[in-house]
């Protein structure tokens, strides 16, 4: 019956309700599309480190993340393809060498780190073969080398040129190397195009005199979500003398960046809802004290209180679901084709790259976000009836009969 009453209640003033409808799907719309920006954007910024370089997780000699030197090869790194291999949660893994460096050309030099990779691994677990935008990917040569676009710049070399590398050997001396530039990639990082080279693993052991082993090894695992099992896995089954890090602690200053970019949209949503909530108590109370001969004689005839407060948030309520369902259609019919065709923020490229998110923006929009999006805004119209409806009950009878 209340329901009833409110759902006639809402139409009688067409336009007034039209307006706290209109406010609601604007917020709503505008709730949907940052969160899908936002989420876009973080995600983008992860993703993009973990396909370059990070990976899902990575296994070194224990001690060699925080001093990352030439002799902290992998004890027995015979064992460790043998743990991965074996593990059903492992989709793909990489061996590689590690060294930083300089590398110089006739016209210029640059501090490098120098990645020794097997090629086809390589290739299961990051996107430098398909960044190539000059030249070719990694193949047999023995002194080859891909650099990234910005490096190439810097150093004033194109495909077919020459180079040489330095690196401190496992000596502790000086050891050169003499390569044929094959391949120029470009990814979205702007900083790692600058100071990221790729060569033969086998090369690279050589130059760097550590026989046949390997620094590190990059995994890509089946599902990102379970990396911390994995990780707990491959420290039980390795044991002791081998560190093994997880995506988020490589990467804990942009974990907490997300972690914060999420609260930091919670606190936007919160300010969205109390302008939407002032906005529906301004017009609830004209929708109050333009009827309050009607609720006198609602309560004259024995309408008691509380029926009459919820009638009045029951209006509220209809108006948020109503609300909710056009903003929500609204914002996923903006939200679903950007996620597909991307923002394209060419114009702060530079910027963007720089801080690895790429110069197109893809939404995304997690069914969590969905749900709290359908959840706010009726509580937000709820909470903007409350005070009219407390006005309403507190009328006398007689005095809003005769209320001109």
């Amino acid at each position: 019956m209340l329901l009833k009453l409110a759902w006639r209640n809402i139409w009688r003033n067409k336009r007034r309700s039209l307006i706290v409808l209109i406010s609601l799907v604007v917020g709503l719309t505008a709730i949907v599309l940052t969160d899908g920006l936002s989420n876009g954007m973080m995600r983008q910024m992860l993703f993009n480190q973990i396909n370059l370089d990070i990976s899902h997780i990575q296994i070194h000699k224990s001690g060699f993340n925080n001093n990352k030197i030439v002799k902290n090869f992998i004890p027995d790194y015979k064992n460790v393809e043998f743990v991965l291999q074996k593990n059903p949660g492992v989709e793909a893994y990489s061996k590689r060498v590690f060294a930083t460096g300089i590398l110089s050309s006739a016209n210029n030099s640059s501090g490098v780190t120098i990645y020794g990779i097997v090629p086809s691994e390589e290739a299961k677990v990051s996107i430098i073969k398909s960044s190539i935008i000059d030249g070719k990917y990694l193949g047999s040569g023995k002194r080859e080398i891909i650099i990234g676009k910005k490096l190439a710049d810097k150093l004033g070399v194109e495909v077919g040129d020459k180079v040489v590398a330095m690196a401190n050997s496992s000596k502790g001396d000086i050891a050169s190397d003499a390569f044929k530039i094959i391949g120029i990639f470009q990814t979205s990082n702007s900083e790692y195009d600058k100071m990221t080279v790729y060569v033969q693993a086998a090369t690279e052991q050589d130059m760097l005199g550590i026989g046949d082993n390997y620094h590190e090894f990059a995994v890509i695992t089946k599902d990102y979500n379970k990396v911390a099992s994995i990780q707990n896995n491959f420290e039980k089954s390795l044991g002791t003398g081998y560190e093994v890090y997880t995506y988020r602690d490589l990467l804990p200053m942009l974990i907490y960046q997300m972690d914060l970019y999420k609260e930091s949209m919670m606190i936007l949503n919160v300010i969205i809802g109390l302008a939407l909530i002032f906005g529906i108590i301004n017009t609830m109370l004209m929708s109050v004290f333009e009827r309050i001969q009607e609720f006198g004689v609602l309560m004259a005839i024995g309408m008691k209180n509380n029926r009459l407060y919820l009638m009045i948030v029951f209006e509220a309520f209809i108006l948020g679901v109503i609300g909710t369902l056009a903003g929500l259609v609204f914002g996923l019919l903006l939200d679903i084709p950007l996620a597909h065709s991307g923002i394209n923020l060419s114009i702060f490229a530079t910027g963007l790259e720089s801080f690895g998110i790429g110069a197109v923006i893809y939404p995304v929009l997690s069914v969590g976000n969905i749900i709290n999006a359908v959840l706010f805004m009726p509580i937000v119209a709820v909470l903007g009836a409350l005070y009219p409806a407390y006005r309403a009950i507190k009328l006398e009878p007689i005095y809003a009969i005769n209320y001109v």
